[in-house]
């Protein structure tokens, strides 16, 4: 085998050191993910551009680049609370999060890549318990919980706007009563809903009472107005009618004339 050229050498060396370099310094962010860029000889983290986004990226082999997941991430809490009488509560909670994509370099900076445990655990917790301290565990257990979910929400975000973290949603899984307190609401609640349902059966039954008076009395009137109406010559009238109609039927019958307690004539038939 021949020997390579001296003039070759350099270049097959420049060649490797070149190929080390550019492996050193090839990036490639995922997908849902971005890198925020440390320079070493420059001022550091680099705050006051994008970070870098999906893809391939070259950087000096001397900087640095720290990946952060941009999507929508998780975070499941059990805590144990106080409720206003002071019982304790034990609650699941669900935390929707994700970082503030163009302040990934502040949020480097500032808090580093265990923002979770340095801000968004801290925070919920602390909403948690001052929201939860607010109420009783009757409105724990009620139709409340859909408020108190909402202002923890709203206290957890509070925290995390100033953090560079943005807060989509907070959820209350799960309320944990002790027994004998749960016992006590439920036996609670159960009294309330048949008290509730004799209310309305004696709602019920006194409507319907009013509504036969008010037919009777009703009857009562059209009777009354009837009775007032109806003299001796109108129904004297009514029976000559009657008689007429009665005369004309083609049923076999007998007439006598000038019968009955008005004058009016007696129709007898054959059956």
């Amino acid at each position: 085998m021949e020997k390579l050229p001296k003039v070759a050498l350099p270049f097959i060396f420049g060649l490797i050191v070149l190929v080390i370099l550019i492996s050193k310094s090839a990036i490639t962010i995922g997908s849902g993910e971005a890198g925020v860029l440390y320079k070493t000889f420059g001022n550091g983290v680099v705050t006051d551009e994008p970070p870098l986004g999906e893809g391939f990226h070259l950087v000096a082999p001397w900087n640095k680049v720290y990946v952060y997941e941009v999507r929508q991430q998780e975070l499941f809490e059990k805590m144990k609370v106080l409720s206003s009488n002071g019982l304790e509560i034990q609650i699941d909670a669900s935390a929707w999060y994700e970082p503030v994509y163009n302040e990934l370099g502040n949020l480097h900076q500032s808090l580093g890549e265990s923002y979770l445990q340095r801000v968004i655990q801290p925070a919920i917790r602390s909403a948690a318990r001052s929201v939860i301290g607010r109420y009783t565990p009757d409105d724990l257990y009620s139709t409340k919980r859909d408020a108190i979910q909402i202002e923890i929400y709203e206290e957890t975000k509070k925290i995390l706007d100033k953090q560079y973290v943005q807060l989509n949603e907070v959820l209350v899984r799960d309320v944990t009563l002790p027994p004998t307190i749960k016992e006590a609401i439920e036996s609670k609640l159960k009294q309330e809903q048949a008290s509730l349902e004799y209310e309305f059966k004696l709602v019920t039954a006194a409507k319907e009472a009013e509504k036969v008076r008010i037919e009777a009395q009703g009857k009562a009137d059209a009777n009354r107005i009837l009775s007032a109406s109806l003299t001796d010559k109108i129904l004297q009238d009514k029976g000559i009618d009657a008689t007429i109609k009665l005369s004309e039927s083609p049923n076999s019958k007998v007439i006598v004339v000038g019968g009955g307690d008005a004058g009016l004539p007696l129709i007898l038939g054959n059956n």
